[in-house]
């Protein structure tokens, strides 16, 4: 979902793309890289002035077995590491890369207010994001500009969690997760990707930036405005233990986890959000305006 969209939002400001592909490489556009086997064609790759590197198993996707908690780390940290050792050893690499995390690195904390400046949390979400945000440290070594973005919950009509959240609620059957207290970090998808390409120019942002909305939500919060949205009651809870039972490790690290972060990079730098309220956020992935 997000890729494709910072890449056109990329190429309508007049710059070329040049997109890695695990598949054979189809488009003049397109460079077959195997992040396992460490191969690519570096070449193609001079030259280049700035990398965004977005890739991760979906965390939501299925049950947390030990063999998909493998798949969900090799995506994300294997593939980062080989991505900065290969820009690394350019002779003429980009100036900037600006890589995926998740405000997951916080962990589950309450009502505290996390900004760039909080630790990480505690469990596997946090310990899989700090590993993932260390494997650029081959890039920042040569002096690339790394800036880690760290994404809330993205509402975008074409993925995410939205995507699978929208046509339970236009049933009739959604509600809120567990007691609802757990705060949400959102953003729309628009704003996301202007996030994205603002962190790709401005010099001032390197390290850990937080891509959320800067007014987060509860769980009651959200799942009532999203029942608002689609004209639907929103009155069916799915109790704590009932998620844990059907999805184990992943519905207390993914679901039921309060993760209130705030997006004080960004606004220091004065970024203009397109939808900073929840309500319109979803009119605009639902197709209401």
């Amino acid at each position: 979902m997000l890729g494709s969209a910072i890449g056109l939002a990329i190429e309508r400001e007049g710059a070329n793309v040049l997109r890695l592909v695990r598949r054979p490489a189809n488009e003049p556009d397109e460079l077959r890289w195997d992040p396992a086997a460490g191969q690519i064609d570096r070449e193609r790759l001079e030259g280049t002035s700035a990398a965004v590197h977005l890739s991760g198993a979906n965390v939501a996707s299925r049950r947390w077995t030990a063999t998909y908690k493998r798949e969900m780390s090799s995506s994300r940290v294997d593939s980062t590491r080989v991505l900065s050792e290969t820009l690394a050893t350019l002779k003429n690499p980009p100036k900037v890369l600006v890589a995926a995390s998740a405000v997951g690195f916080y962990g589950d904390r309450g009502d505290e207010i996390l900004d760039e400046d909080s630790a990480a949390g505690k469990g596997y979400f946090p310990e899989l994001c700090t590993l993932w945000e260390a494997a650029t440290r081959p890039a920042e070594e040569v002096g690339i500009r790394v800036v880690h973005l760290r994404f809330g919950m993205v509402l975008g009509r074409d993925g995410g969690a939205l995507a699978r959240l929208a046509p339970i609620f236009r049933l009739g059957l959604g509600g809120q997760l567990g007691d609802g207290r757990q705060w949400s970090s959102w953003i729309s998808k628009a704003d996301a990707v202007s996030a994205a390409l603002f962190a790709l120019k401005n010099e001032n942002l390197s390290g850990p930036v937080n891509i959320v909305a800067p007014n987060p939500v509860t769980n009651a919060e959200f799942t009532r405005a999203l029942g608002r949205a689609v004209h639907r009651p929103a009155l069916i809870p799915a109790p704590a233990f009932a998620l844990r039972l059907a999805l184990g490790e992943m519905a207390d690290e993914a679901l039921l986890a309060s993760t209130r972060a705030v997006p004080k990079r960004l606004m220091q730098e004065g970024f203009a959000y397109a939808r900073p309220a929840l309500a319109d956020a979803f009119a605009t992935a639902l197709g209401n305006r």
